[in-house]
């Protein structure tokens, strides 16, 4: 189990931000493609700007849902495993913008 420091450090491994940035975009991707909500494309706008600023945020989250694995296992998460993570939140993050 990564330490809580171990885990703080990890909000600056730019790889790992880098496929959670890849991750929020494929989630924001897959509700423009069905009949996305007012709310759903006012995030997507926030994502396309600063995809690095939401990724980081969401990296937040993942790092959290995953506080009992060890540092490794958090590096080597599959892609498909983050993925599962940032939809989780997505969803969260949307309705927070929106003020529900």
């Amino acid at each position: 189990m990564a330490t809580y420091l171990e885990v703080r450090d990890l909000f600056n491994d730019s790889d790992l931000t880098n496929r959670v940035a890849v991750a929020v975009l494929v989630s924001v991707k897959d509700k423009l493609e069905v009949t996305p909500t007012a709310a759903e494309k006012s995030y997507a706008a926030k994502v396309f700007a600063s995809p690095q600023a939401e990724a980081k945020k969401v990296l937040m989250y993942v790092l959290a849902a995953n506080n009992g694995a060890t540092v490794a296992q958090i590096q080597g998460a599959t892609d498909a495993a983050i993925q599962t993570n940032v939809d989780a939140v997505v969803d969260v993050l949307i309705d927070a913008l929106a003020g529900v």
